[in-house]
């Protein structure tokens, strides 16, 4: 009966799959938008083009305004805390308050600049080319709270000219890999930075760096799992679903394709017993045997309380490794890096406690920035793969708080101008409306990034005695709490085992022998 259920999902999963594929991929669109009068242009600003795509799009701004995209706020369906950038701290750049011209550039909006309270609900500040512009020319500035140029500005050394919005305009269509990438692959501040397994290279990836992704393989889009309700996207590190329980998607009423069983159901492979580890193992665990593995590394330490130093002539210090990475900056401290990096696994059942601004911290060790809920004996549990990012960022070592670093722009008080921690610090907070001692302290961070991306060739798939074997280089060595077959021993287990083999094994030779000796009294009779 099983084996049916196999066979009827391997027939099902092309339907699935050609379901689930960008609509330009099985049929044109019905609105050819660069014949359209209102997009012909001339745009003065970002904000009139999307102006012109109310007219016809009348509810989208309001749909994009219940977003987390819009909104960077979120609550935790499971622990009640209410989360978002403005909040939640990370191990990389700390907090987006005080340095919104910087942060909010991938905002999904225009003109973001202070993130103490919402964006202004006015309809033409949402930003639809940064999603729908399939021109290749749309651009947001780094450093203007969401904006395109509007006029050329030399960059380091270079003019860069200001995107044609006219043609953006007109180019409008599904979202591609390169939309979603423009901020998703460089979060943290550059490519590859955070996530581990999101960077460029899977805007054009190779199969062997990501099935789903490749031209050669299902060429999938981000949006073809990650699915959008009136603009509302599925699938969220803040509530991550960690073992889906309603399996094959279609037909289904939660519109919710970022998990792998909802095409590949629970029971995809054709052999039975690798089907027994998917209730606790995550599909991810062994289909991503190594993250950063489209030739960019990925940052693995970010050190904050080395930050600020200068040469003998009083310039800033900026040193790069023998790869190119920069390894040291003034601005920001030490850094370490990884490719083909293996990850971290944990049980995990999809909830997580994140640490807000706010929150008192234990500085009595490491403080982890989110800690990962589940174990062994948790029947939604299941064991996990994660990037472990290391840090070491300020914090309050007497009122027990991590705190605001203002670094961003050209005031005095900016970090990246002066700095100067004391006063970098005394900005942020007081921009935050939050106490501060005045003392600085620095504490070691980690923070669990989940991997979900850069799916490689089942071919490529962990092997059974990666995880199934003893000694530290076990990928699950450190996960201690149940027992795994070919790592662990029970000492009673082991000896009635050796006794039946023994037996066994004595069993055989007096067969053996009896039969020797039959043989020969049967001859002498």
């Amino acid at each position: 009966m099983q084996r049916l259920f196999i066979s009827i999902g391997r027939w099902l999963l092309p339907l699935v799959l050609a379901a689930l594929l960008p609509a330009q991929a099985l049929a044109s669109s019905t609105a050819d938008h660069s014949k359209f009068e209102a997009l012909k242009g001339p745009f003065a600003s970002a904000p009139e083009v999307t102006k012109a795509c109310l007219a016809c799009h009348t509810e989208a701004s309001h749909q994009v305004m219940k977003s987390i995209h819009w909104s960077w706020d979120f609550t935790n369906p499971d622990t009640g805390k209410r989360l978002g950038k403005p909040r939640t701290m990370n191990s990389f750049c700390g907090s987006p308050l005080s340095n919104e011209p910087r942060c909010t550039s991938c905002h999904a909006g225009y003109g973001w600049t202070d993130a103490r309270k919402q964006p202004e609900p006015v309809q033409e500040n949402v930003d639809c080319l940064v999603c729908h512009d399939r021109s290749g020319g749309y651009k947001k500035v780094a450093t203007d709270a969401g904006h395109p140029l509007y006029e050329p500005r030399t960059m380091g050394g270079k003019t860069v000219m200001p995107p044609d919005l006219a043609k953006a305009a007109r180019s409008v269509g599904d979202p591609g890999r390169d939309n979603c990438g423009a901020c998703h692959f460089n979060g943290g501040g550059g490519d590859a930075v955070k996530h581990g397994d999101l960077d460029t290279s899977l805007i054009k990836p190779s199969r062997k760096l990501d099935v789903h992704m490749a031209a050669d393989g299902a060429n999938m889009t981000c949006a073809t799992c990650h699915t959008f309700n009136d603009h509302i996207p599925s699938g969220s590190r803040y509530d991550t679903t960690a073992k889906d329980p309603h399996g094959l998607d279609l037909p289904k009423d939660d519109h919710n394709r970022a998990t792998c069983e909802s095409c590949h159901g629970d029971t995809p492979h054709r052999e039975t017993k690798l089907n027994d580890h998917t209730d606790r193992v995550a599909c991810q665990t062994c289909h991503i045997p190594e993250f950063a593995r489209g030739g960019i590394a990925t940052k693995t330490l970010w050190d904050w309380s080395t930050a600020g130093r200068k040469d003998e002539s009083g310039k800033p210090i900026f040193l790069k490794d023998d790869h190119g990475h920069l390894k040291y900056s003034a601005e920001k401290g030490d850094f370490e890096y990884g490719e083909n990096v293996r990850p971290t696994y944990h049980w995990f059942n999809g909830v997580t406690d994140q640490v807000n601004l706010t929150d008192k911290i234990d500085d009595g060790g490491i403080l982890r920035l989110n800690t990962l809920h589940g174990d062994a004996k948790d029947p939604k549990a299941r064991i996990w793969p994660f990037k472990e990012m290391r840090g070491k960022q300020p914090y309050d070592p007497e009122l027990k708080t991590l705190v605001v670093n203002h670094v961003f722009g050209s005031d005095d008080s900016a970090f990246w101008t002066n700095f100067d921690y004391p006063k970098a610090i005394k900005f942020g907070m007081d921009y935050a409306g939050l106490p501060w001692s005045g003392k600085i302290g620095f504490i070691e961070t980690r923070m669990t990034w989940p991997i979900t991306h850069m799916v490689a060739p089942k071919e490529d798939a962990v092997k059974c005695g990666q995880c199934h074997t003893r000694g530290e280089d076990g990928r699950l060595a450190a996960l201690t709490d149940f027992y795994l077959p070919g790592r662990d021993s029970v000492r009673w287990l082991d000896i009635l085992g050796y006794l039946a083999l023994g037996g066994a094994l004595a069993g055989v030779l007096l067969h053996g022998l009896a039969r020797m000796v039959m043989n020969r009294k049967t001859r002498h009779d």
